[in-house]
């Protein structure tokens, strides 16, 4: 598994980076615009205004890197606090099982985001 995740490491730390981007610039600004109605009126967010948005293709693919790839960044860092805690004899099982979870969560975005 060790040797497995030493392979996938610059594709790991590509989605680190990328989750971390979202997480970090892109979610905080969607929710103060959007959670807290700083744009726009009510009839603004409808569903039937909301639903042709993401009807289009490019919208679908931020709707799935905003669902995906933060979940990326969380399991590196969690990786890296387990290595942090002494963990290091366990990072093989322990950090498999992170990403293994990044992935499951990513698969399920993609099938939500296909499904709308």
């Amino acid at each position: 598994m060790k040797a497995l995740m030493l392979k996938l490491e610059p594709v790991i730390w590509l989605l680190f980076g990328a989750g971390m981007m979202v997480g970090g610039f892109v979610l905080p600004a969607w929710i103060a615009t959007v959670g807290l109605g700083l744009v726009g009126d009510a009839e603004a967010f409808s569903y039937d205004r909301m639903y042709a948005l993401i009807s289009n293709p490019i919208a679908r693919l931020v709707a799935l890197a905003a669902m995906a790839l933060p979940l990326w960044g969380g399991a590196h860092h969690l990786r890296h606090v387990w290595i942090d805690f002494g963990g290091l004899k366990s990072d093989g099982i322990v950090g498999g099982g992170l990403y293994l979870i990044a992935l499951g969560g990513s698969v399920a975005a993609i099938v939500a985001v296909a499904t709308l």
